[in-house]
């Protein structure tokens, strides 16, 4: 399996009079973890809606490979790009393994049964996230939390070369935040993701892009991008930057606002 090469080249959403994002361009390289950060509203979501071919871009093209992802047969794009969503409403009336399992569809034959390759690489998805404990349970029955770790060991069996996710840390523990991400990392894909937590981002991603009101403000390596002076200016706070002295990652101190003053 061959990482993606990801390149979103102008692209311009709209509902309505209203812009979601405008002339975003970014480029994810094979193997790269690319961060997006902002606030809400920003247009991370509009945007990653985008990649994995929910909203057509007004203008601009995303391209899979140097080819119009727009273009690719359903199947084909199912075998490159998986997506893990926030707004997954799905109450599947079905054990977790069979949730997982549903990541294989798109490399097997219409109406084929599983194998024991599928079996595996569902038991490896699962333990990838910490939830193979839970894999004959009814889905319906699970925590919030579990629940998003069963959906991302459904698109890690899925084996794709390119990983979308928005917000994949929602509902998680710090434990399983770390767990989570460490996986994604350890991937060999291109890894495309919006993140809130500005402190996971910087040590997890290669390269970050900061959206602030639907247009690309900064984007770069997390230490040249986290700046105090660009947390003022997108977020509208106080904040200190420094070094950890153990991961070599910039670490962001938001400031509460009495110290403003």
């Amino acid at each position: 399996m061959t990482a993606t090469e990801l390149s979103v080249d102008g692209v311009t959403l709209t509902a309505g009079a209203r812009h979601l994002v405008r002339d975003v361009s970014l480029t994810a390289r094979p193997g790269e973890t690319i961060g997006l950060v902002g606030p809400n509203g920003s247009g991370k979501s509009s945007l990653l809606r985008a990649v994995y071919r929910v909203l057509r871009p007004d203008t601009g093209q995303v391209r899979i490979d140097g080819g119009d992802a727009w273009s690719l047969p359903v199947r084909q794009l199912a075998r490159i790009v998986a997506a893990v969503v926030q707004e997954s409403a799905a109450d599947f009336d079905l054990a977790v393994r069979e949730v997982v399992a549903m990541g294989r569809t798109p490399h097997k034959r219409l109406l084929a049964g599983d194998t024991p390759e599928d079996a595996e690489l569902v038991a490896s998805a699962l333990m990838a996230v910490d939830a193979l404990h839970l894999a004959d349970r009814p889905f319906d029955r699970l925590s919030g939390g579990e629940r998003q770790r069963v959906l991302i060991a459904r698109a890690l069996a899925q084996q794709p070369t390119l990983l979308v996710l928005d917000e994949p840390t929602n509902h998680l523990d710090i434990r399983h935040q770390l767990d989570v991400l460490g996986a994604l990392r350890r991937l060999p894909a291109t890894v495309l993701l919006a993140l809130h937590d500005l402190n996971l981002a910087a040590y997890y991603c290669d390269r970050l892009y900061v959206l602030h009101d639907g247009e690309v403000t900064a984007s770069g390596p997390p230490a040249d991008i986290l700046t105090p002076r660009l947390l003022a200016e997108v977020y509208g706070v106080a904040a200190e930057v420094a070094t950890h002295p153990r991961t070599g990652a910039p670490q962001v101190t938001f400031l509460p606002e009495e110290s403003h003053l």
